[in-house]
């Protein structure tokens, strides 16, 4: 017989479930964001200015650009770089597909670089071969977009050198790694790219609900990704052709779209902000004990490269098959059973269905494929007590041994 819906039980459930991230919201975020709501801006107000000046200051970039995603940002990123039809864009194909859907809304072409096998970002090996080989076939990418997977940078320096080389352009996808360094300097200080793109998703290190954020170094990226966000407009009476008509006059001066970011969104961003530290600090902290609690267990644990200190968006397992009794999926499931909220980072984007109809065929990026068939994500965010990691460390085991 099935089982009746009940309303007390799947509260129960629910109160147990341990999620593999989630935002934190305090009453100083409440407060900031009341405070917006009362004032006469809601969009398109100071806040939006504050916010950016905040983040850039937090960087140590000249500017930056909050708009309504990441999704949002990463496109009028390469639009801003002049991405367009017959170029071609290189990505990692360990992320979410918006790192690679960006070049096709350009109308480019879309291609991968394989993985580290160590850090689970872009193989700076792989992208020195395939360089190589593009140019002797003249098809090079016009833009690089390097993953900073679960928090963690690319091998920027050596990345810069090629673009240096080959002449790409470079836009860091820094959604999971706001608050994380590489050489001491802030990721997203833009030091080895023209641009750099965060998330503000609840699940990521701060959040605005839905968000993201451009920055960059250059003042005439600045401009257009500013243009690019609202419309392809400007007020700005230096930027016009012609004469200004009076100061309610504006020019659309190329193609944009609506991807503004809200005073309500900036105000919970900038509140946000000023415990990124903390945030990060408390995640440092919690893969530390993961890696304490779970070295002895049949898995590979997250390995840090020393040029860089990840802000850990996420806590990526990956499972040694050949010493379990168990397939990927049986452990997976059996942890999602007992209430804890694993999730996999990510499909390969070159496997996925629209993808394949481009060309990409499974067994193109086999270090990517290989990872994909062992990795788990397990729960690691800013509110994660030690009795819920203990619960997770425990299912864990219990599954595996």
């Amino acid at each position: 017989m099935a089982k009746r819906f009940s309303i007390t039980r799947y509260a129960k459930e629910m109160s147990d479930y341990i999620p593999y991230g989630r935002q934190d919201i305090n009453q100083e975020d409440i407060d900031a964001v009341i405070e917006v709501l009362r004032s006469d801006w809601i969009t398109q107000g100071p806040a939006i200015d504050r916010f950016e000046q905040a983040v850039a200051n937090y960087c140590g970039v000249k500017y930056a650009v909050a708009v309504s995603s990441a999704t949002a940002a990463l496109h009028i990123a390469c639009l801003a770089a002049d991405l367009g039809q017959g170029d071609i864009l290189w990505t990692s194909p360990n992320t979410f597909v918006a790192s690679a859907n960006c070049g096709l809304y350009c109308g480019a072409k879309v291609d991968f670089v394989d993985i580290n096998s160590n850090t689970y970002n872009l193989s700076v090996y792989e992208l020195e071969s395939k360089l190589a080989e593009a140019e002797k076939q003249g098809c090079l990418p016009k833009i690089l977009i390097p993953v900073h997977f679960a928090g963690q940078s690319c091998e920027m320096e050596q990345i810069a050198a090629l673009s240096q080389r080959y002449g790409f352009k470079i836009i860091e996808d820094a959604s999971h790694a706001i608050g994380g360094s590489y050489q001491r300097q802030p990721i997203g200080c833009c030091q080895f790219s023209d641009m750099a793109v965060f998330s503000f998703h609840p699940v990521k290190i701060i959040t605005t609900g839905e968000g993201g954020m451009v920055l960059t170094n250059h003042k005439e990226l600045y401009q257009r990704l500013i243009r690019l966000r609202s419309h392809g407009i400007t007020r700005n009476p230096y930027l016009m052709q012609g004469e200004s008509h009076g100061s309610w006059y504006y020019q659309q001066l190329e193609l944009g779209f609506n991807y503004r970011m809200t005073d309500i969104q900036a105000a919970l961003g900038s509140s946000q902000l000023q415990r990124l530290d903390k945030f990060v600090e408390r995640r440092q902290l919690i893969a530390q004990r993961y890696n304490q609690l779970l070295q002895d267990l049949p898995l590979i644990l997250p390995w840090q490269h020393p040029d860089s200190e990840s802000s850990w968006h996420l806590y990526v397992i990956r499972l040694k098959l050949d010493k379990i009794n168990k397939t990927h999926r049986q452990v997976f499931e059996e942890l999602r059973s007992t209430g804890i909220g694993v999730n996999l980072h990510y499909i390969p984007v070159h496997t996925q269905p629209y993808y394949q109809k481009l060309g990409f065929q499974l067994g193109d990026f086999l270090q990517v494929e290989q990872y994909y068939e062992e990795a788990i994500t397990i729960p690691l965010y800013y509110g994660l007590n030690e009795e819920s990691q203990n619960k997770v460390v425990i299912s864990l085991r219990e599954s595996l041994t």
